[in-house]
Parts: structure tokens; sequence; C-alpha cells
């Protein structure tokens, strides 16, 4: 029925021996579906770092075992590789793709991006249960802390999606466009709306790998 968001794919390239090893260890202890997905999804989220600063635009650096090696990525990278190790365990998994409005960014990283709007922001759809539910994986709990955002916790039972305010009341995530689901990972269409809807600043970054930034040590500060 779901064959399509099982199968390993260009990117979501769950047959990789690497993607095959992490899966498994994650998941050891487990029995049902829904725990190995619980855990997959924690693996994912506390084990990458979310780095919004390094996002090489070549094809080979969006696959999810490259993803994996390096061990940071922003939101579609983790979404990426989260799909893989999720389809390794064979659950069906898709990638979901939305702009939404993030409030709570860092000024650095909105004067790079010249807007509040993070156009294809990347989640999961995960098949539990004779539903789809969406998680994402994007922010790692030691970020949350330094932002003041509570954590996306996820019992595999229900949406784990960015919250509209942080713990003090502040906005944070505002859903804006969204552009559905798919099987594999749509690069052309990511790049072009970089391309497109971004200032000078992000167009030289998709020509050239820019050095890390220490986005958590931002949001600490400026959160104070």
């Amino acid at each position: 029925m779901h064959e399509e968001y099982l199968k390993p794919t260009e990117f979501i390239d769950s047959d990789s021996p690497e993607i095959q090893a992490f899966s498994q260890k994650a998941v050891e202890g487990t029995a049902t579906p829904r725990e190995k997905a619980v855990k997959l999804y924690y693996a994912v989220r506390d084990g990458i770092y979310y780095d919004p600063y390094r996002i090489d635009p070549s094809r080979n650096a969006f696959k999810a075992s490259t993803i994996l090696r390096q061990g940071y990525g922003y939101c579609v990278a983790k979404a990426v590789l989260l799909a893989a190790v999720l389809r390794a365990q064979g659950i069906p998994c898709k990638l979901h793709f939305a702009d939404v409005r993030n409030h709570l960014t860092t000024e650095r990283l909105k004067a790079m991006m010249q807007t509040d709007i993070f156009f294809y922001h990347g989640y999961n759809d995960i098949w539990l249960d004779d539903r789809w539910i969406k998680v994402t994986p994007t922010f790692n709990l030691s970020l949350c802390e330094k932002f003041k955002v509570k954590p996306l916790d996820w019992d595999g039972l229900s949406d784990a999606v960015f919250h509209p305010f942080d713990l003090e009341g502040r906005r944070h995530m505002e859903y804006i466009t969204d552009h559905g689901s798919f099987a594999d990972l749509p690069y052309d269409a990511i790049m072009n709306t970089f391309l497109t809807c971004y200032g000078n600043a992000v167009k030289n970054q998709l020509t050239q790998t820019t050095k890390a930034g220490d986005f958590e040590r931002e949001a600490q500060e400026e959160s104070r």
C-alpha cells in the first residue's frame, strides 16, 4: 500500500550500510513499529547537530548517508535522514515541506537570509497505526534549551510540529504555505526556491560552503 515510501531513493539511501547500522543500533531493545519510530526520532533529533550555516548545495550533500557521516544539518537534511532510518526499519515515511515564518531566528541568520521566512522547511510524515503522523526532528534538545523553546517530544501517537509560541509566550513558528509530501527530496524545486526567494547572501552561500557558525551560542545570547 505504501511501498513507494519504503524504497531507497537517490537521497533517502536507506539501503546504505551506514544507514542500516545506525538505524539498527538505535532500535535495539524495541519490538513494535511505534517504539522503533520513537527511538529513531530521538536519535536523529538529538544525534545530529542543527546547523543552518553550512548548506552544501551539491546533490551528494543531501543524501542521508552523507548527512549521517557529517553529523550536522538543517531541517531538510535531518528530515531526509529520519526518512532513511525509518525506511531501513520497514516503516513508511515521506518528506513534507512547508514555508514557515520563524519569529525566533538569530540576528545573524536573519541578516544572511534577509527574511524571517524559511522556505521549504522540511519535516516528516510517518505511517503508524494506519495513519500518517507529522514529526519535526529539526531542533536538538540543547538548542531548544538555549532558545527557551519547549523541545518537540514525541510519543509515536500524535503530531509533533513546531509550537506557535515559546516558553515565554513569544511567537515562535507560523506555518504559511504547505507544499505537500514527497517520496524523495524535490532537490531542484528547493534549490530554485532558495535562489529566487532569498537575498544575495544566501545565493553566495549556495555557491560555496560557508564556515560553521555557533547557532546555539547565538540563540543563548539573544534569548537573555
